[in-house]
């Protein structure tokens, strides 16, 4: 498949066609994007398991390094893992070119300056209880590169996504995950294709290195944090659904536990608050774990 920069012939025209038939184009374009993936699921599952196993036995970070659409892409994933699984924000880190600003304001020249990539990786005391997830569509882009080589050097678990094969950010990394979208129907325009895969697949990382590390039980976000009515109705739902109380009961046991998920569930198994915060912290602060125990 060709890469990320080709020109595709048969879109040569597309700004002459008719609105609907471009549209279309885009949608079949999106849809290729995430059968990319596919081929992948052998590669991200091992990532995951060694990413889980490395934050498990740590206090790591899990860090997002990325410059352009790949940084943005990567941040809009790390931010939804502490309300969604209670990831705590100081295991969280953004390295992105051009810096945090470069969220909201184009800097794409500082996508070369492999000089602030090794200061942030520096100045951040990047080692090896951290877990580094670097994205970059080509694959060559310098500050991803070096940011994932002294991150590696440092003793960090590296995972490393780009959509062209074979390119140095995927020989760097310990784990590569190669997302063959090709050439794009905007040519060079990656925040299309290529974006979408990357998206998808940082999700699913994510989400899966979550479930490994106990953050979800039958299905359930355990860990969500409750931060507004509609999450405490969620919430309480949850609980419900887990150990088959009441509403009235589930909303006292949340109230009981501190709006804890985990401890709510222990709580209306017939445990006190005391009994379920000890069990939680006996066994990493997992739900699972400590129903297991249980008997």
């Amino acid at each position: 498949m060709p890469g990320t920069e080709a020109v595709d012939p048969r879109y040569a025209e597309i700004d002459d066609w008719p609105t609907v038939d471009a549209v279309t184009a885009m949608i079949e374009g999106q849809r290729e994007a995430i059968e990319a993936l596919n081929s992948q699921a052998g590669a991200i599952a091992t990532a995951c398991e060694a990413a889980a196993q490395r934050l498990l036995s740590s206090q790591g970070r899990l860090i997002y390094v990325g410059a352009g659409t790949s940084g943005r892409v990567a941040v809009q994933d790390g931010v939804e893992l502490t309300p969604t699984f209670g990831w705590p924000q100081e295991r969280l880190l953004y390295l992105l070119a051009g810096g945090l600003p470069a969220l909201v304001e184009s800097a794409e020249g500082a996508e070369d300056d492999v000089v602030d990539a090794a200061r942030q990786i520096a100045e951040h005391a990047v080692d090896a209880t951290d877990v580094v997830v670097a994205v970059a569509a080509s694959g060559h882009t310098p500050f991803t590169l070096r940011a994932i080589e002294d991150a590696r050097v440092r003793g960090a678990l590296t995972i490393a996504i780009a959509n062209n094969a074979s390119t140095p950010v995927l020989q760097a990394a310990q784990h590569a995950i190669f997302l063959g979208t090709g050439s794009e129907i905007i040519s060079g325009s990656t925040r299309m294709k290529a974006g979408t895969a990357q998206k998808a697949a940082i999700n699913i990382i994510s989400t899966t290195i979550m479930l490994r590390l106990g953050k979800v039980y039958r299905g359930q976000m355990v860990d969500m944090v409750v931060s507004n009515a509609k999450l405490q109705r969620r919430a309480a739902g949850i609980v419900q659904m887990l150990t088959k109380c009441s509403e009235d009961d589930a909303v006292d046991a949340l109230e009981r536990g501190e709006n804890s998920i985990s401890r709510a569930v222990l709580i209306a198994m017939g445990n006190s608050p005391n009994e379920s915060a000890k069990l939680l912290k006996d066994h990493g602060g997992i739900l699972a774990k400590a129903i297991a125990a249980l008997g």
